[in-house]
């Protein structure tokens, strides 16, 4: 039943999550180190879902060997790198330049779509991510220009941007999945990958650092981020992306830091401000503009 809800509620349901990530990952970020928390959310994740879908992934078995490299790059790009990438710059810098840097995401998935011949970015679309940025701008200065005005990249900023360029191809590449496959196959395999390519980089960690306390505070963040932040929200997002398209899907990425915002005011005990409130309108209204626009072909697919 839930397969068939609209894919923008998919979308919005996928910022949600992954807006409470950014909550989450900023608030553990002394407690439990990124390759440990992104190793841990996706073994968790895979051990929870695997029961439950096994037998379909066995049954698909020969087109999961026929598509693996497109999986392992789908696991490296999207569960692998925007996820370690992400937590380890929220060690670096402050909530605000990683939302701003995150804001970017939108811009940068119409580039790839194009340099891969998937999609021609159009004038709706464009005008609609303008008109959200602006509203994402609202939100991350909160409604202050000299915010913007002393506005300067540090390390986390650069790892940000890394982890938007992952997310990107991510996005764009997840529309040549098959047909064949179906979403939560597609999501268990991509996960167990991501488990493989993330174990050395754990081993590794672990050796410099140390592992994190085993602790019911550190079971909910790991519990939330697999639960939520992986199984729910990828697989929200994967069927958002098939159904609407990267471009369009992109712009639902704006509405990560009003997610984070609000469970902060929930959660870290932050009050509501006007700008929160201003800010949330161009959003709407630039994602809108997006998704109601019929997206261009690419040459290559009119010819």
């Amino acid at each position: 039943m839930f397969s068939r809800r609209p894919a923008p509620l998919l979308l919005s349901l996928s910022a949600l999550f992954w807006g409470g990530n950014f909550v989450i990952g900023r608030w553990v970020h002394g407690d439990i180190a990124p390759f440990s928390l992104t190793f841990w959310r996706w073994v968790v994740a895979a051990l929870i879902l695997m029961p439950f879908v096994w037998k379909e992934v066995w049954a698909h078995r020969s087109e999961i060997r026929k598509h693996i490299g497109l999986l392992f790059v789908l696991a490296l790009t999207g569960m692998v790198m925007f996820h370690s990438f992400t937590y380890i710059a929220l060690r670096t810098t402050t909530a605000i330049n990683a939302a701003f840097v995150l804001a970017s995401m939108p811009m940068v998935i119409p580039i790839v779509s194009m340099l891969v011949g998937d999609e021609v970015l159009n004038i709706r679309q464009g005008l609609g991510i303008l008109v959200s940025i602006i509203g994402v701008g609202i939100i991350v200065s909160q409604g202050q220009i000299t915010v913007l005005m002393n506005f300067a990249f540090t390390p986390g900023d650069l790892w940000v941007l890394a982890g938007v360029l992952a997310w990107s191809v991510y996005s764009v590449l997840l529309r040549r999945k098959p047909e064949s496959l179906p979403p939560m196959v597609l999501l268990a395999s991509t996960m167990c990958l991501a488990v493989v390519i993330l174990a050395p980089f754990y081993v590794w960690e672990v050796s410099k650092v140390g592992g994190f306390a085993l602790s019911l505070s550190n079971g909910l963040v790991i519990g939330y981020v697999a639960v939520f932040a992986s199984i729910a929200a990828f697989w929200c997002w994967n069927t958002g992306v098939a159904r609407m398209g990267a471009n369009k899907a992109g712009l639902f990425i704006h509405l990560i830091p009003l997610f984070a915002s609000i469970l902060s005011i929930i959660f870290l005990n932050e009050s509501l401000q006007m700008f929160h409130i201003i800010g949330i309108v161009p959003i709407l209204i630039g994602i809108a503009l997006t998704t109601t626009s019929r997206p261009a072909m690419s040459k290559s697919k009119e010819a």
